[in-house]
């Protein structure tokens, strides 16, 4: 045992301090995966920290609630007058074949008379460019 130890007693010396650092490396990685799982990290955490972040949500979750109510309930009353607008109008179509007037230009009317600024855009007459004709006069 003596001359092993004279001849390789600084390698087994070295090797058995590289073995202990790869043991204190690898209990590191483990101890920090172990740390990083889900539900590790909450036992460390305050109980009141948890309530209070809890009721954030909750109170965040019913602000959006009442926004997504809120919007809905404005398209329901959208969609209500639009289908007014539409009983309105077959109404007047309805009246103008009774009196026996053309319906088609009275419906053309009053979508005009409904819908003023969207009409002012196709309002505007676009000059056409003096164009020659196919075909000569002869």
């Amino acid at each position: 045992v003596g001359s092993l130890l004279s001849n390789y007693g600084w390698y087994i010396l070295l090797a058995a301090v590289a073995i202990y650092l790869l043991v204190q490396k690898v209990s590191q990685g483990l101890a920090a995966r172990r740390s990083s799982q889900p539900g590790a990290a909450d036992a460390d955490v305050e109980p009141d920290v948890v309530v209070r972040r809890q009721e954030a949500l909750a109170a965040a979750r019913l602000r959006m609630q009442e926004e997504l109510n809120a919007q809905a309930e404005r398209y329901k009353e959208k969609q209500r007058q639009i289908e007014e607008e539409k009983r309105r109008q077959k109404i007047a179509m309805w009246e103008s074949m009774q009196e026996g007037k053309s319906y088609k230009g009275n419906l053309k009317l009053s979508q005009q008379e409904v819908e003023p600024g969207a009409s002012t855009s196709s309002a505007v007459p676009k000059s056409k460019p003096n164009k020659k004709p196919l075909r000569g006069g002869g």
